[in-house]
């Protein structure tokens, strides 16, 4: 059998991951790039006697070395060289699409270009003649629609012909970037063609690159054998033509590129007079209009926390019986002994106790794929871009900080997208207060426990606050330690697109998968761990009172420090296991509050009940939530900071911070509902 490498590329919502599905299927895997944390996802398919490897590239507007994942496609298809390079295009957004597509064609990758959202560009009006755009390209073009799966064989067919060297419509074309910048790029390619770096790839392409004073080739040419020789001279050509045209190379090769481009439309495009206003358009006049727009994101964002809550309580209540049934098993038929306690206690109880609240996972992950796929959330970043000003940033950081609602290690490893360091790392300090989906277990059990028929408002006013304390921590940030203007940046508004459940489905289970890993890896060895702590040290054969055991002892030690907040030792123990993992507070409370049931006389109980039981009033778990809210999400997301920071110095500043803010927020919610009267 015949084996293929396909490399999948193109800009941010242009419909490469759609595509990716529809060829691998449920055929995939995830990890990362060597060396560095960018997903990296892979699948594989079958076509007569060819295996087709499927690598989907990070997306990217261009291949300048300005990001991590620019340098990361650019070195995949260099150094790895892939059989076929599948550039995705958004049909209905050409102009802009085409700029990374030009880029490719100076690279020399055995390109075909996979024309997506084709019906979506006839629906707004453009007529495009795509046979000739390919002539004039010298690339195969295959229109897609990636949402119906249509086009997907002849894309295959397509690039297994360019993989076999037996595609006609393939010739090299070059951009013509005038007789100056000619010259230039004559007189480099020549001395590049002699050194082993020109060998390895096009000379050409490195002249360019070289006038462009693209850092990572400049590092690439300096490392070889007369490589600083090279350097030198392409200086002086830039230095030449910015004396003779009075610009920058840089600047004079994109407006090459962008004027290849605007010739190769205007010979196959047309607009009708409808494509002027498109239906996106009169969408976004209400979305993102100065009145309304603040409005509706809050509705949106209120009506997804509401029926995360709502619709999941039915699967809930289901599972939290299938729990307590299996606990009931247990002890039913098993001999009192360790084990049985172990089971029952410790893994029942703990893993028990954060599974239940899958179903709510899934839906808060159903909603905010929803609000990404339809292009709502690039609307939303676009309305917080003034907010994003106040502190000293602009609309694009908002979008990691919106990924924090899924997961703060993701949203964190986003913020290189950002090019200014400061940005980054203002952006970085301010994340984790976007509530992740980790510590939604621990608002759904006190929200429900404590405000019951009121638990979506709860959970809601508990997001907002992290908002809130987000942008006064941002403008505190940006006033002192991070003064400055935020650099100039266009914010990019994709057409409104309806998901398809393929793609709704394979995210869901992508989230769903690391739920579960964690529950079977994390969540279950510290609540073992914890467990062992309840029951030791032994006293005569017996477990001892939850006080004077190893957790009982250590929760003592630090109550002088939760005590102002009214906690209690158990919670006080619970936020200490929750800087592993935040789903680890609701499997602690599961061991800890279960074990002083057994002792009691009430027997077996639900979590919710032993809470109730305890003493904490509303008041205080209203508090302990924000104190959930705001405090270091979990060790992974640690790691993260210190890796996107590289450095020891900021990635404690932000543990420091954030624990001395959750602890000042818990603190004043208590004082001032003592003040007001409330319990």
């Amino acid at each position: 059998m015949k084996k293929i490498t396909l490399a999948l590329i193109g800009n941010p919502n242009a419909g490469k991951t759609t595509i990716f599905n529809n060829l691998t299927g449920a055929r995939q895997k995830v990890g990362n790039w060597p060396g560095v944390t960018v997903e990296k996802k892979e699948g594989r398919l079958r076509r007569g006697d060819y295996e087709i490897r499927v690598v989907d590239l990070p997306g990217i507007y261009s291949l300048t070395a300005y990001s991590v994942e620019e340098v990361i496609a650019r070195d995949f298809i260099l150094e790895d060289r892939p059989d076929v390079v599948v550039d995705v295009i958004d049909a209905s957004n050409l102009e802009r699409n085409l700029y990374l597509a030009v880029q490719l064609l100076e690279l020399e990758a055995p390109l075909v270009f996979a024309m997506n959202m084709v019906d979506l560009a006839e629906a707004r009006g453009m007529k495009i003649d795509f046979d000739q755009l390919s002539v004039l390209l010298g690339v195969p073009i295959v229109k897609t629609v990636g949402t119906k799966a249509v086009g997907m064989e002849e894309l295959i067919s397509t690039a297994i012909s360019v993989a076999e060297g037996k595609e006609p419509r393939l010739r090299r074309v070059h951009i013509n970037y005038g007789p100056e910048l000619e010259k230039e790029i004559a007189r480099l390619s020549k001395i590049l063609s002699q050194s082993p770096l020109g060998q390895k790839y096009p000379s050409r392409w490195l002249a360019v690159k070289l006038l462009e004073a693209d850092q990572d080739i400049v590092a690439k040419v300096v490392q070889e054998a007369g490589g600083q020789e090279i350097v030198t001279q392409a200086e002086a050509s830039r230095e030449r033509i910015q004396t003779l045209l009075e610009e920058s190379p840089e600047a004079l090769i994109a407006e090459a590129r962008y004027g290849f481009i605007a010739g190769a439309l205007r010979e196959t495009m047309r607009l009708t007079p409808q494509a002027r206003v498109s239906l996106s358009d009169r969408i976004d006049q209400v979305v993102t209009n100065r009145l309304f727009g603040f409005p509706i994101f809050f509705a949106f964002m209120y009506l997804l926390f509401y029926l995360t809550f709502r619709l999941g309580e039915v699967p809930v209540s289901w599972i939290e019986a299938g729990v307590e049934w299996l606990g009931a098993q247990i002890s039913a038929h098993m001999a009192p002994s360790l084990l049985r306690d172990l089971l029952v206690e410790g893994i029942v109880a703990g893993v028990g106790g954060v599974i239940v609240f899958l179903p709510n996972i899934l839906l808060l992950f159903l909603g905010i794929s929803l609000l990404e796929d339809t292009g709502y959330m690039a609307r939303a970043a676009f309305i917080m871009d003034r907010v994003m000003h106040t502190l000293g940033l602009h609309g694009k950081s908002f979008i990691p900080l919106l990924m924090g609602f899924g997961c703060n290690v993701p949203a964190l490893m986003a913020t290189r997208t950002l090019e200014s360091r400061k940005d980054r790392l203002l952006t970085i300090l301010i994340n984790p207060l976007m509530s992740c989906s980790a510590r939604l277990p621990v608002y759904i059990l006190f929200a429900g426990t404590f405000f019951p028929g009121r638990e979506g408002n709860v959970i809601f006013a508990i997001y907002l606050l992290g908002i809130v304390l987000a942008v006064l921590m941002g403008q505190l940030f940006s006033k002192t330690i991070f003064r400055g203007e935020a650099a100039p940046f266009v914010l990019e508004l994709p057409p409104y697109r309806l998901p398809t459940l393929k793609s709704i489905i394979i995210h869901m289970w992508d989230k769903t998968k690391v739920y579960l890993q964690k529950m079977g890896g994390v969540v279950l060895a510290f609540s073992v761990i914890l467990w062992a702590l309840t029951v030791f040290p032994r006293v005569d054969g017996h477990s001892p009172p939850i006080e004077e055991s190893y957790i009982g002892r250590a929760g003592r030690a630090i109550e002088p420090f939760i005590a102002p907040l009214g906690f209690n030792w158990q919670m006080g123990v619970s936020l200490l296991t929750g800087f592993v993992a935040k789903e680890v507070v609701v499997s602690s409370m599961g061991v800890l509050y279960q074990v002083d049931e057994v002792e009691g006389e009430e027997g077996f109980s639900t979590l919710s009940q032993a809470l109730k039981n305890s003493g904490i009033t509303p008041l205080t778990a209203f508090a302990f939530m924000a104190f959930v809210l705001i405090y270091v999400p979990c060790i992974v997301s640690v790691v993260t900071i210190w890796r996107e920071t590289g450095s020891i110095g900021w990635t404690l500043f932000a543990i420091g911070y954030l624990v001395s803010l959750a602890w000042i927020v818990a603190f004043v919610i208590r004082q001032v509902g003592l003040i007001l009267g409330l319990s």
